[in-house]
């Protein structure tokens, strides 16, 4: 098996997928932001200094979704269908669950926009708790599901 982006010399290049047939795509991805019980409460009471905590992370990570091909050298701009971005306060944590959901139909997956979509919105939470907790982690970002394409369906445990 050989890496796709790079060429025959060792080269990284943007992997071509102009032969590659349209089809439906879908990727989800998760992660979560671990904190004190304490700050979560800040979460959960909407009383963070900076406002709607999970909305706002919501927008950022739907924003980064559609900004990806910037971020990621190699990935191709994609006309993304659909993101949804879902985040879950979760007291046994204790923090916050993010979980995205990206659809696009097109010549290549969006596991990279749904991995870029809850980065941001699991760093837009830890910007928004930092004056209270510094000692926040963001852990377990992972893909879970994606389906679509050459290498069809992929889902975690399955």
């Amino acid at each position: 098996m050989s890496l796709s982006h790079f060429d025959t010399a060792g080269q990284a290049h943007m992997v071509d997928v102009s032969d590659k047939p349209v089809t439906a795509r879908v990727a989800v991805a998760r992660g979560y932001v671990v904190m004190a019980p304490e700050t979560l409460a800040y979460v959960t009471e909407g009383t963070a200094k900076k406002g709607d905590v999970l909305g706002i992370a919501r927008i950022a990570g739907i924003q980064a979704t559609k900004r990806t091909a910037d971020l990621i050298p190699l990935c191709h701009p994609l006309p993304i269908t659909k993101v949804s971005v879902d985040l879950t306060p979760d007291d046994t944590l204790p923090g916050v669950r993010v979980e995205a959901t990206v659809k696009t139909t097109g010549q290549t997956g969006v596991e990279m926009e749904a991995l870029t979509a809850v980065s941001v919105a699991c760093l837009t939470v830890y910007d928004m708790l930092k004056a209270v907790e510094k000692s926040m982690r963001i852990e377990g970002i992972e893909v879970v599901l994606k389906d679509g394409g050459k290498s069809g369906r992929y889902e975690v445990g399955a």
